[in-house]
Protein backbone atom coordinates (compact mmCIF):
# COMPACT_ATOMS: atom_id res chain seq x y z
CA UNK A 1 0.00 0.00 0.00
CA UNK A 2 1.19 3.48 -0.55
CA UNK A 3 1.21 6.51 1.76
CA UNK A 4 -2.42 8.37 1.76
CA UNK A 5 -3.30 11.63 3.15
CA UNK A 6 -6.63 13.07 4.87
CA UNK A 7 -6.85 16.36 4.16
CA UNK A 8 -9.27 17.62 7.38
CA UNK A 9 -11.30 20.87 5.60
CA UNK A 10 -13.72 23.70 6.77
CA UNK A 11 -14.32 26.93 7.27
CA UNK A 12 -12.21 28.72 10.27
CA UNK A 13 -13.49 27.84 14.00
CA UNK A 14 -15.00 24.20 12.53
CA UNK A 15 -12.01 22.65 14.90
CA UNK A 16 -9.85 21.42 11.90
CA UNK A 17 -6.57 21.26 14.17
CA UNK A 18 -8.30 19.74 17.40
CA UNK A 19 -9.93 17.14 15.07
CA UNK A 20 -7.24 16.53 13.04
CA UNK A 21 -4.48 16.05 15.88
CA UNK A 22 -6.61 13.78 17.70
CA UNK A 23 -7.80 11.74 14.56
CA UNK A 24 -3.98 11.20 14.18
CA UNK A 25 -3.58 10.40 17.56
CA UNK A 26 -5.97 7.57 17.48
CA UNK A 27 -5.47 6.17 14.37
CA UNK A 28 -1.55 6.34 14.55
CA UNK A 29 -0.80 8.28 11.77
CA UNK A 30 1.52 11.80 11.18
CA UNK A 31 0.04 15.40 11.83
CA UNK A 32 0.74 18.45 9.47
CA UNK A 33 -1.53 21.61 10.31
CA UNK A 34 -1.64 23.36 7.28
CA UNK A 35 -1.31 26.55 9.41
CA UNK A 36 2.37 25.97 9.51
CA UNK A 37 2.92 25.85 6.04
CA UNK A 38 1.08 29.38 5.36
CA UNK A 39 4.04 31.97 3.90
CA UNK A 40 4.77 34.76 6.05
CA UNK A 41 2.98 37.32 3.54
CA UNK A 42 -0.48 35.02 4.26
CA UNK A 43 -0.09 34.73 8.10
CA UNK A 44 0.87 38.90 8.30
CA UNK A 45 -1.77 39.41 5.89
CA UNK A 46 -4.75 37.80 7.96
CA UNK A 47 -2.94 38.76 11.30
CA UNK A 48 -4.41 42.32 10.09
CA UNK A 49 -7.97 40.73 9.47
CA UNK A 50 -8.01 40.77 5.51
CA UNK A 51 -9.15 37.12 4.08
CA UNK A 52 -6.63 35.78 1.42
CA UNK A 53 -7.12 35.82 -2.12
CA UNK A 54 -7.10 33.23 -4.50
CA UNK A 55 -3.30 34.56 -5.34
CA UNK A 56 -2.42 34.76 -2.00
CA UNK A 57 -3.38 31.11 -1.51
CA UNK A 58 -1.66 29.22 -4.59
CA UNK A 59 1.92 28.75 -2.35
CA UNK A 60 -0.20 27.85 0.40
CA UNK A 61 -1.83 24.81 -1.65
CA UNK A 62 1.06 23.74 -2.98
CA UNK A 63 3.08 23.32 0.13
CA UNK A 64 -0.44 21.34 1.34
CA UNK A 65 0.25 18.89 -1.91
CA UNK A 66 3.68 18.60 -1.76
CA UNK A 67 3.32 17.66 1.84
CA UNK A 68 0.86 15.11 0.77
CA UNK A 69 2.93 13.81 -2.04
CA UNK A 70 6.18 13.33 -0.01
CA UNK A 71 3.80 11.31 2.33
CA UNK A 72 2.78 9.30 -0.23
CA UNK A 73 6.18 8.68 -1.69
CA UNK A 74 7.53 7.64 1.49
CA UNK A 75 4.57 5.24 2.26
CA UNK A 76 3.40 7.18 5.15
CA UNK A 77 0.02 8.18 6.27
CA UNK A 78 -1.06 11.72 7.50
CA UNK A 79 -3.61 13.70 8.53
CA UNK A 80 -3.02 17.22 7.08
CA UNK A 81 -5.05 20.35 7.68
CA UNK A 82 -6.29 22.63 5.37
CA UNK A 83 -9.34 24.90 4.75
CA UNK A 84 -9.53 23.98 1.17
CA UNK A 85 -12.76 25.89 1.13
CA UNK A 86 -13.36 25.66 -3.06
CA UNK A 87 -13.34 22.68 -5.62
CA UNK A 88 -10.73 24.22 -7.24
CA UNK A 89 -8.20 24.55 -4.27
CA UNK A 90 -8.60 20.67 -3.55
CA UNK A 91 -7.99 19.86 -7.02
CA UNK A 92 -4.95 21.52 -6.71
CA UNK A 93 -4.23 19.59 -4.04
CA UNK A 94 -5.15 16.16 -6.03
CA UNK A 95 -3.19 16.92 -8.74
CA UNK A 96 -0.05 14.44 -8.96
CA UNK A 97 -1.29 12.95 -5.59
CA UNK A 98 -3.05 9.46 -5.95
CA UNK A 99 -4.17 8.73 -2.44
CA UNK A 100 -6.11 12.16 -1.37
CA UNK A 101 -9.50 12.17 0.37
CA UNK A 102 -10.71 14.80 2.26
CA UNK A 103 -12.64 15.39 5.49
CA UNK A 104 -15.39 17.75 5.30
CA UNK A 105 -15.86 19.33 9.45
CA UNK A 106 -19.32 20.32 8.45
CA UNK A 107 -20.95 22.85 10.76
CA UNK A 108 -23.72 25.95 9.96
CA UNK A 109 -22.57 29.49 10.47
CA UNK A 110 -23.82 29.88 14.03
CA UNK A 111 -22.43 27.37 15.38
CA UNK A 112 -18.71 29.07 13.77
CA UNK A 113 -19.36 32.10 14.64
CA UNK A 114 -20.12 30.74 18.45
CA UNK A 115 -16.79 28.76 18.52
CA UNK A 116 -15.05 31.99 16.58
CA UNK A 117 -16.01 33.59 19.90
CA UNK A 118 -14.44 31.26 22.08
CA UNK A 119 -10.65 31.43 20.40
CA UNK A 120 -7.83 32.77 21.61
CA UNK A 121 -4.52 33.24 19.88
CA UNK A 122 -5.81 32.88 16.85
CA UNK A 123 -4.29 34.94 13.97
CA UNK A 124 -8.34 34.54 12.03
CA UNK A 125 -10.53 37.15 12.88
CA UNK A 126 -14.40 37.48 14.22
CA UNK A 127 -15.32 39.23 10.92
CA UNK A 128 -13.81 36.34 9.01
CA UNK A 129 -16.37 34.18 9.47
CA UNK A 130 -18.59 35.41 6.82
CA UNK A 131 -15.84 35.35 3.65
CA UNK A 132 -15.13 31.95 4.65
CA UNK A 133 -18.70 30.77 4.59
CA UNK A 134 -19.14 33.20 1.35
CA UNK A 135 -16.06 31.16 -0.09
CA UNK A 136 -16.94 28.08 0.87
CA UNK A 137 -17.93 25.47 -2.01
CA UNK A 138 -19.28 22.57 -0.59
CA UNK A 139 -17.81 18.86 -1.35
CA UNK A 140 -20.07 16.97 -0.48
CA UNK A 141 -20.62 15.30 -4.33
CA UNK A 142 -16.79 14.85 -4.73
CA UNK A 143 -14.86 11.79 -4.72
CA UNK A 144 -12.75 10.78 -1.99
CA UNK A 145 -14.47 12.94 0.27
CA UNK A 146 -16.14 12.26 3.95
CA UNK A 147 -18.62 14.76 5.54
CA UNK A 148 -18.35 14.84 9.44
CA UNK A 149 -21.27 16.85 11.27
CA UNK A 150 -19.57 18.60 13.75
CA UNK A 151 -22.03 19.79 16.28
CA UNK A 152 -21.48 17.26 19.44
CA UNK A 153 -18.79 17.08 21.70
CA UNK A 154 -15.12 16.61 20.16
CA UNK A 155 -14.47 13.25 21.64
CA UNK A 156 -17.55 12.24 19.55
CA UNK A 157 -16.86 13.95 16.40
CA UNK A 158 -12.98 12.44 16.60
CA UNK A 159 -14.79 8.93 16.92
CA UNK A 160 -17.10 9.39 14.13
CA UNK A 161 -13.85 10.71 12.35
CA UNK A 162 -11.65 8.25 12.81
CA UNK A 163 -14.40 5.13 11.94
CA UNK A 164 -15.15 6.91 8.62
CA UNK A 165 -11.49 7.14 7.34
CA UNK A 166 -11.04 3.52 8.72
CA UNK A 167 -14.01 2.82 6.41
CA UNK A 168 -14.01 4.24 3.55
CA UNK A 169 -9.96 3.00 3.41
CA UNK A 170 -11.41 -0.80 4.06
CA UNK A 171 -14.13 0.05 0.92
CA UNK A 172 -10.65 1.53 -1.67
CA UNK A 173 -12.51 5.01 -1.05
Amino acid sequence: MTGSSIIVMGVCASGKSTIGQKVAAKLGRKFIDGDDLHPKANILKMASGQPLNDDDRVPWLERIRDAAFSLECKNEHGILVCSALKKKYRDQIREGNKNVTFLFLNGDFSLILERMRDRNGHFMKENMVKSQFDALERPDHEPQTLVIDIDGEVSDVVALAAASILEAEQRGA
